[in-house]
């Protein structure tokens, strides 16, 4: 009996220590693949700053050319014309990122060839371990057959055709042991009663195009709004607006705040929803 006692607190110990050791080397939240390497979450969260910044820059050129002050509303213009140019070099970054990952839903349109780089560790068969990489980073591994490992060595790549690439199914490993799956999803998920990668990827592929198409859309209307940002600086630099005459101004500085309230409910849709589903329900 004692010695059981002094084997169950031995293995406590060593499984808290190596706990500990696998925290320390497991990597932050970034996409670990070639390129870029990108936290998709923060830089959601820096557009949406860059955003309502904007907003307040351009509501303070409307209430300058109220106020007949031309050189203020050519500096409000040209600072909500940076924070507009940001938001779309942070979301080409992003996309740039996918395109790396190989989850652009497109066939073709992702990486068809070149070395990996990968810092991440390579999943066993073990499924805590898998839950914890791929909450992390959710297409991190591709399977045991990918042999990316965390050796920080090159790999190659071999994407002939730039399918859409997802192999990772310990999410719904970790949903089916906490007993989360809907009876349509444990239909469309599972094949005999064996998790079915190909179904699980072509759901997880529905989600990129409803991603790429939505903020594609929201990205559009951004440079569209780039453009008349521009036109609305030139005559602002000319003096043509004072406070007799101001409208287009003011008009454009609505099409540029219906543009970042759209960004507002597409940030926790598409970037916050289903967070909370590693710390449990």
């Amino acid at each position: 009996l004692f010695c059981r006692r002094k084997a169950r607190k031995l293995n406590k110990r060593l499984a808290s220590q190596i706990r500990r050791r696998e925290s320390k080397r497991l990597p932050t939240k970034e996409c670990s693949k070639p390129g870029i390497r990108v936290d998709t979450k923060r830089n959601g969260a820096a557009n949406t700053l860059v955003l309502i910044v904007s907003s307040l820059t351009m509501a303070l050129a409307v209430h300058y050319a109220q106020l007949g002050k031309r050189n203020l509303q050519v500096i409000m213009l040209i600072l909500t014309m940076i924070f507009g140019a940001t938001f779309l070099g942070v979301k080409a970054v992003e996309y740039t990122d996918k395109y790396y990952e190989g989850i652009v839903p497109v066939s073709g349109l992702n990486l068809q060839a070149g070395k990996k780089t990968d810092g991440s560790k390579h999943i066993s068969g073990d499924s805590e371990q898998q839950e914890k990489n791929s909450l992390d980073f959710p297409n991190d591994t591709k399977t045991k057959e990918s042999g990316y490992r965390g050796t920080g060595e090159h790999h190659e790549y071999n994407n002939p055709r730039g399918e859409f690439q997802w192999a990772d199914t310990s999410l719904v490993v970790k949903a089916q042991e906490g007993n989360y799956l809907t009876e349509e999803e444990k239909i469309g998920y599972f094949s005999n009663g064996e998790i079915n990668a190909e179904r699980f990827r072509d759901r997880v592929r529905i989600f990129f195009w409803i991603y790429f198409a939505m903020t594609g859309l929201h990205a559009l209307h951004m440079i569209i709004g780039l453009g008349i940002m521009a036109w609305i600086l030139w005559r602002a630099w000319r003096g043509e607006f004072s406070g007799d005459y101001y409208s287009p101004v003011e008009i454009s500085g609505l099409y540029w705040h219906f543009v970042d309230i759209v960004w507002i409910f597409l940030f926790p849709l598409l970037y916050l929803l289903g967070r909370h589903f590693g710390a449990g329900h």
